[in-house]
């Protein structure tokens, strides 16, 4: 049967039979026995499905994947040590010395440095340009060492929404995978892939787990992207020695998700831990109750602000008169989640005076969980960036980020007014 979102968010990734556990085991064991030689080397040489050690698959890991995978409409997923780590094990699943990545710039500050400052170490160069551009103007940034062009559904923190059909349009016409960050939108709010994506990453520790307990990362593979042949992609198509020969662009699904996990996942170890992927997985269970709590409560804050008259501006995709409400409406009609930004009148003491004030609302580096939570991006996340990259992020200095949380949204908006009445 085919389940909504809701259902899947409670029911997805694990299936128990007679007399199992009705919820999946923490499988806290990094090896698995085995009584028959071949068995094990079916398992080694991927032509069968189990596990044999932790670093690459786990049974409990693998019920989070199942759940994420079929949430996003997608056909495998990958637990990964964190959301760095998810992204890093994207980049290089394409991508090797000499080649580049073609990225929004209004990302996750540390997206942003990896693809700015590590990367580049390696041999892979970033050109970023900025959601906003032309079509035309993104596809100057490409040539044939673009493998990847990356976008986040949903920017942090200066809350752009992506076109993705403009996006996915570029990424068909030159045949380059397309992968998109879902993160603070999860898949109850956009599914990528349904409009043209072809691997989706998360932060697991933002909503899919929901709770700040469980760090994680998350690959979807769309399965939608067909590497056979593309000669951009050779190493899909040339065999892999370390897998006797395997090439990857043959396998009749998965090709992207089965290479990152055979070559990527075995050999820099990054997997989720099975603990994590059981908070994880617990926590998904109510995702799609926490999401529209989110997005009514930001929606609600974020009108009152915007009426504030200490406030400079605010960006929310909820506002008819934001820039991206007509994007949202496409592509997030049932929410547009519970992060939002917004400018305090005067300087960055100003913004720390009144974010100190706070009492309900705490200061931390973290987003998207149940606890409303604000930062200042340009002196902690962001503070790597130059000023020019920062206006090029969309983080002025004056910027708060507001995670709005499941809280009473009258206790909230009570908590910014008497600290705005401070300032």
């Amino acid at each position: 049967m085919s389940y909504k979102q809701d259902t899947i968010c409670v029911q997805g990734g694990y299936n128990p039979k007679t007399g199992e556990s009705r919820i999946p085991p923490i499988v806290q064991s990094t090896t698995f026995a085995y009584d028959s030689t071949q068995a094990m080397a079916d398992l080694f040489d991927l032509k069968a499905d189990g596990y044999f050690y932790t670093r690459l698959a786990n049974p409990t890991v693998a019920a989070f994947e199942g759940k994420v995978a079929a949430l996003e409409g997608g056909v495998a997923g990958i637990g990964c040590a964190s959301g760095m780590s998810a992204t890093m094990l994207l980049a290089f699943t394409l991508c090797g010395a000499g080649d580049n990545i073609v990225s929004s710039a209004a990302i996750y500050g540390g997206t942003f440095n990896l693809f700015a400052v590590t990367l580049p170490k390696l041999g892979i160069q970033t050109r970023f340009f900025d959601p906003d551009d032309s079509a035309e103007d993104i596809e100057k940034l490409i040539d044939d060492k673009t493998k990847l062009i990356f976008t986040e559904t949903v920017a942090n923190p200066s809350i752009k929404i992506i076109d993705f059909e403009k996006i996915a349009a570029i990424a068909k016409k030159h045949g380059i995978v397309y992968a998109d960050d879902n993160t603070l939108a999860t898949p109850i709010l956009c599914r990528p892939f349904e409009w043209g994506a072809n691997v989706i990453i998360h932060s697991s520790s933002k909503y899919l787990d929901g709770h700040a307990a469980a760090l994680g990362g998350m690959i979807v593979d769309g399965g939608n992207f067909n590497f056979k042949g593309n000669k951009r992609y050779a190493s899909f198509n040339e065999p892999d020695e370390s897998y006797h020969g395997l090439v990857y662009a043959d396998l009749p699904a998965a090709q992207f998700a089965t290479k990152c996990r055979a070559q990527m996942m075995r050999d820099m170890g990054a997997i989720m831990s099975p603990q994590n992927a059981f908070l994880s997985w617990l926590g998904c269970d109510t995702l799609a109750l926490r999401m529209e709590r989110h997005s009514s409560n930001a929606a609600k804050v974020a009108a009152y602000l915007s009426q504030h008259p200490k406030i400079d501006w605010v960006l929310h995709a909820s506002l008819p008169d934001n820039k991206y409400h007509a994007l949202a409406q496409k592509y997030m009609p049932n929410g547009t989640g519970g992060m939002l930004s917004f400018g305090i009148k005067g300087d960055v003491k100003q913004a720390a005076k009144f974010m100190e004030a706070l009492q309900l609302i705490t200061q931390e580096t973290h987003v998207a969980d149940v606890r409303s939570c604000v930062l200042h991006p340009a002196s902690t996340t962001h503070r790597q960036l130059t000023p020019e990259e920062l206006k090029a992020a969309g983080v002025p200095e004056n910027l708060v980020r507001l995670s709005v949380g499941i809280e009473n949204p009258d206790d909230i908006i009570a908590d910014l007014e008497q600290a705005l009445a401070k300032i």
